[in-house]
């Protein structure tokens, strides 16, 4: 591994909410901070949102400037703003490389570093063929992307997307690392957390409840199934009055449950049956990774992109056709009703905790931020 060491990293994201490119970048900065490096983390929103711990090492700086724009000439004074205060953040924390997330984020600090000679990162952290950002945000990234030094995809099929307009010797696949990761041995029991008797079998889902992660469909498809299981989705998004409507239609309020964000999901994880993904798309999936790194059997959809470089179809997991409602309730049926089959599948899925190790992930990250410094 490249050596680290006294290198000034700034880390720019819009906040350190519960999301999946909150969560890498927070492993990133606390490994390097660890490591010895001098890590600024600068975030677009208020220090309030943060939901992942970060090491007391680390410079945090908040610009507080998140919001909606009441109109677009209001749009364009604020994020004019943001890019001035962003601008002189970067400047103060006298970075060697600026690493930059999420795609709206990645246009403004691409702005706010023209002209400085700073090496700049920039990563999408989701498939941007399928994430509409609007025409003016896509069109600025296609302008602004040319001038990083590196932009960063999480799998193959993102990376095709931006050698459309980026250079193909910037564009870098570096996927998501997993850590297994409970931080209390002695955890709460499911049925604690849900208010409810007895102990069933558990069918687990997790992310946002945003219609990108097709919820809906895992709840009909569950809904098909006559089985004493249940299944949780834990998460929280616009989409939970849909969601609760949804499973109240089905009559299914005492067999699913919706109870919102946890800190510690891996407990969980570590006490279900069965995990299912369900995304319309996705970047690189956080919680399927954990969910296999605990020994979870797997079923996803083959969306657009991700799962496929995750799961080794019917060696560690089950894919299915994206968006097929019957084939998820089909294959959903066959593990919930054959145990030797979910044992079969969940003695490979830790393997993921090799293949996308921490250590290894972060090989990548250095080998490509010192291939940048060594080019200025």
């Amino acid at each position: 591994m490249n050596d680290m060491r006294h290198i000034n990293l700034t880390l720019v994201i819009s906040s350190l909410s519960s999301g999946g490119a909150e969560r890498v970048m927070s492993i990133l900065a606390n490994y390097w901070a660890e490591n010895g490096c001098t890590v600024t983390l600068i975030t677009i929103d208020s220090a309030d949102s943060d939901f992942y711990k970060l090491n007391d090492g680390i410079k945090r700086v908040s610009l507080g400037l998140m919001g909606e724009s009441s109109n677009p000439f209001a749009g364009i004074r604020n994020n004019l703003k943001r890019i001035l205060k962003l601008r002189h953040e970067i400047l103060a924390s006298s970075p060697d490389v600026v690493i930059c997330f999420m795609e709206k984020t990645n246009v403004l600090t691409l702005i706010a570093t023209r002209g400085l000679g700073l090496n700049v990162l920039v990563s999408e952290r989701t498939d941007p063929a399928h994430h509409d950002i609007g025409k003016l945000w896509n069109a600025l990234r296609q302008i602004t992307y040319k001038w990083a030094d590196v932009v960063v995809a999480q799998n193959n099929q993102v990376k095709q997307w931006l050698e459309k307009f980026v250079p193909v010797s910037k564009v870098v696949v570096i996927p998501n690392p997993v850590q297994y990761e409970i931080r209390n041995e002695n955890y709460e029991p499911l049925n604690n957390l849900l208010g409810i008797q007895g102990d069933k079998q558990t069918v687990i889902a997790m992310g946002r409840l945003g219609i990108e992660k097709g919820f809906d469909m895992l709840i009909k498809a569950f809904a098909k199934i006559n089985s004493q299981w249940q299944l949780i989705i834990f998460g929280e998004g616009s989409e939970r009055s849909s969601l609760e409507c949804l499973v109240s239609d089905l009559n299914m309020r005492d067999r699913i449950h919706l109870p919102g964000l946890v800190n510690n999901p891996m407990q969980y994880l570590k006490q279900a049956d069965l995990f299912v993904m369900t995304s319309r798309f996705e970047g690189f999936s956080n919680s399927l990774l954990e969910a296999m790194a605990c020994g979870l059997p797997v079923i996803s959809f083959d969306c657009p992109s991700g799962p496929r470089e995750i799961i080794r179809n019917g060696v560690d997991g089950i894919l299915v056709p994206a968006e097929n409602i019957d084939a998820l309730a089909d294959a959903m049926n066959l593990l919930m009703s054959d145990e030797s089959e979910r044992t079969r599948l969940a003695a490979k899925a830790p393997q993921v905790l090799e293949r996308f190790a921490v250590e290894k992930i972060i090989a990548i990250w250095e080998g490509t931020l010192h291939g940048m410094m060594e080019k200025k």
